[in-house]
């Protein structure tokens, strides 16, 4: 999402269609390509939040309040960006969020970024609402996928779908926690949103404006939500699975619920929609093995605080007992690495990937990949010495920071007594001035 205040790039003078987009320099530029590529149905549903967006929004503009100490003179040979996030080998600290509907993005959208994914060294995360099932990202991919699940009323298809996911040899489960209830997005509403689209007049007119998706669309036989029809009992078609799924979302969900989940998956489980300090320590008691601070990408809950501004936090709090990851509001390198400066050792890009899927597909993915790298190299090189720090000192630092930025306070000057990897002590600090 993006903010109430600051810059925002959609305001530039270019437009969709004024824009001839031949090179591609920023995610700014995949979305203004998507939003001419894909159907205005399936474009809003990714690119919009809940109620009146305002969550949504700051997700993105709380990160243009962040700011960098420049640091020069200092060798940049033999930096990196990879690292580790739940203990597998990634190319840089982030992964793919689940999301939605991918498959209407572009034909196959799922398998198409999940080939990205896997070739550019980060991980996948499946939806469990995806147009691409479990077994057809498995039949297309050798990297170990994974997989985020919904808890369901019917637990019966939770277990089967968390067997499918053991099956298909997925790395870990990511089992979101904060849609118990449906926030209402207006522009669905006013869309008919559908999967595949209802042939309704508005619909044709804007689907004769998109030859390159229809034709797409028009060689996969991957058009619903692949990991539902067929395996829930009663569910065969769209309609049946609209009533169902109206139902199925648990509103009951309760931490014993995440220890059941845990105990059928029996992997590396990763829990979703943490926002608050206090669910931040059950999620350490609960035994998982990370946490995604994330407001849903500002598609729930309204009025929340960005993920960005929650982050320090809880990384203040359980850094030191438990991975902490986070999504919302990453458009570049730079946000990636304001993440990792905060305390996050992993993090999820949700729309960026779909405006690189929507305007290119695979090539618009890897492109997107591209783009957050070689921001975050950059900006890396540039902040070389703050890199050193050794992960849980820098959360304590960096929270007096944001709260300083929050608070309006723009005269402080702070600084922290800190040990580097190498044994050395030093001090890292930020100027407010």
């Amino acid at each position: 999402g993006a903010g109430g205040a600051g810059y925002d790039a959609r305001q530039s003078e270019h437009t969709p269609e004024t824009c001839p987009m031949t090179v591609i320099t920023n995610i700014e530029d995949l979305r203004i390509l998507a939003q001419k590529r894909v159907p205005r149905m399936f474009y809003d549903y990714a690119d919009s939040g809940s109620w009146t967006e305002s969550t949504y929004r700051a997700n993105e503009s709380d990160f243009q309040k962040i700011k960098f100490r420049q640091r020069v003179a200092v060798n940049m040979e033999n930096r990196s960006t990879a690292t580790e996030m739940i203990g597998q080998k990634v190319a840089m600290p982030v992964a793919l969020a689940p999301t939605g509907l991918t498959g209407m993005q572009h034909a196959d959208g799922e398998i198409k970024a999940a080939r990205a994914a896997k070739k550019f060294g980060v991980p996948f995360t499946l939806s469990t609402m995806s147009i691409c099932s479990i077994e057809d990202i498995a039949a297309h991919t050798k990297a170990p996928f994974w997989f985020q699940l919904y808890v369901m009323r019917d637990r019966g298809f939770i277990e089967r779908l968390i067997d499918r996911a053991k099956a298909a040899g997925c790395g870990a489960l990511v089992l979101t926690l904060d849609l118990q209830i449906l926030g209402q997005r207006h522009k669905d509403l006013k869309n008919g949103l559908s999967s595949p689209p209802k042939p309704t007049l508005t619909n044709l007119l804007d689907l004769a404006t998109k030859p390159r998706w229809c034709l797409g669309m028009a060689g996969t036989r991957r058009h619903t939500f692949r990991n539902l029809v067929g395996h829930v009992k009663g569910v065969s078609d769209m309609s049946s699975l609209a009533a169902w799924t109206n139902e199925q979302f648990d509103p009951r969900l309760s931490w014993p619920d995440v220890e059941w989940v845990k105990r059928q998956w029996g992997g590396k489980l990763i829990l979703k929609g943490i926002q608050d300090v206090e669910d931040a320590k059950l999620a350490v008691a609960s035994g998982a093995d990370a946490l995604i601070v994330s407001n849903h990408g500002g598609r729930q809950l309204d009025g929340a605080e960005s993920s960005i501004a929650v982050l320090p936090r809880i990384v203040q709090a359980v850094g030191r007992d438990i991975e902490v990851h986070m999504d919302g509001g990453i458009r570049s390198g730079q946000d990636v690495l304001k993440a990792w400066a905060l305390g996050a050792r992993g993090t999820y890009i949700g729309r960026a990937f779909l405006y690189g899927l929507g305007a290119m597909g695979e090539e618009g993915v890897s492109k997107c990949l591209q783009i957050l790298h070689k921001e975050l190299d950059a900006d890396d090189g540039e902040l070389t010495r703050t890199r050193k720090v050794r992960r849980g000192f820098i959360a304590e630092k960096y929270q007096v920071l944001i709260d300083a930025l929050y608070s309006g306070k723009t005269s402080q000057f702070i600084e922290t007594q800190v040990k580097f990897e190498d044994g050395r002590s030093g001090k890292v600090s930020a100027d407010l001035r």
